[in-house]
């Protein structure tokens, strides 16, 4: 157990496919600018409040089990249960030949024969049932089979899915499960599709925030990005793939991680010509959380709309 909860986290986050960065004395990843890794050995995700060792990680972006994630990481340092302790000096050869192994290929979770649990879960998180089947039957949205979350699905330019994201339907006890589907491709992520005639894209960290604005605001059926985090990739690769866009709206959480990432992209979509505009909800921490306080109201006006080319 020792040797499963003292595992290196950059060495193992770069094994899971993610880009590790050094932030002075903390270790962080791309895909999760809000991360922090101290001394090597414990995480610590602001954006949720959440942290942990390796086991804890696993459990919370891997989807998998806590005895699952004792047992991978046992195999990731090479050895079984029932196996003699390694040398803590020496890396073994399991581990570095895992290390080298590309990451397991993208596959969406078997889908649910229905969708009754996504349903009453966002219903209770306010979204509208319009909203929900309108996600659903633009297939950015299912119920699996195992576990029955809400998996966002992301889908490439050619409508080909490349990025999905899990979240917990159960969560009476603390917050839900969250974690994104092995082999996802970041920086795509979440989104809605671009209509040529708009020159704005709105852009959110959680697909359940831009689910909200869309409640909220009943026009938004398109130039959408959920961010899935605070990594501006997806953002990047949406501007790339429609360069008529020149209107940047920032719809980030109100909370510190947020603001302080609005404030970064502000000064680098800026210098790159971009007009960039800043929109926090007006009470609650998110979007999810303003629709919650101020129940699903159809509120007028459309930020995209407002811009003209």
């Amino acid at each position: 157990m020792e040797i499963a909860r003292g595992t290196d986290l950059p060495d193992l986050l770069a094994s899971l496919g993610y880009t590790v960065t050094r932030i002075g004395r903390y270790y962080s990843t791309k895909e999760m600018d809000s991360l922090r890794i101290k001394n090597r050995r414990t995480w610590f995700r602001y954006s949720e409040g959440v942290g942990g060792d390796a086991i804890t990680f696993l459990q919370r972006f891997c989807g998998k089990s806590f005895p699952e994630a004792v047992e991978y990481l046992l195999d990731y340092h090479g050895w079984a249960r029932d196996s003699p302790a390694p040398q803590k000096s020496v890396p073994s050869k399991g581990q570095d030949r895992q290390k080298d192994e590309p990451p397991p290929p993208f596959a969406l979770p078997l889908p649910n024969t229905d969708q009754r649990r996504v349903f009453a879960y966002l219903q209770k998180r306010g979204i509208a049932p319009q909203v929900i089947r309108g996600f659903i039957q633009a297939g950015l949205l299912y119920e699996d089979a195992e576990h029955h979350n809400c998996v966002f699905v992301g889908r490439n330019r050619s409508g080909t899915p490349v990025f999905a994201s899990k979240r917990g339907t159960y969560d009476r006890s603390g917050p839900g499960f969250k974690g994104d589907v092995t082999g996802s491709y970041k920086n795509t992520a979440f989104r809605l599709p671009c209509r040529p005639e708009l020159n704005a894209v709105l852009v959110f960290e959680a697909p359940i925030d831009l689910m909200s604005y869309c409640t909220l605001h009943r026009q938004v059926t398109s130039n959408a990005v959920a961010l899935c985090g605070l990594h501006e990739g997806a953002l990047d690769t949406y501007l790339r793939e429609n360069p008529q866009l020149r209107h940047i709206v920032l719809c980030l959480d109100a909370d510190e991680p947020g603001q302080s990432a609005v404030e970064r992209l502000r000064a680098k979509y800026e210098a790159a010509g971009y007009m960039v505009q800043s929109r926090t909800p007006p009470c609650g921490k998110d979007w999810n959380e303003y629709l919650q306080q101020r129940g699903p109201i159809r509120e007028r006006g459309d930020l995209r709309q407002t811009v003209t080319r």
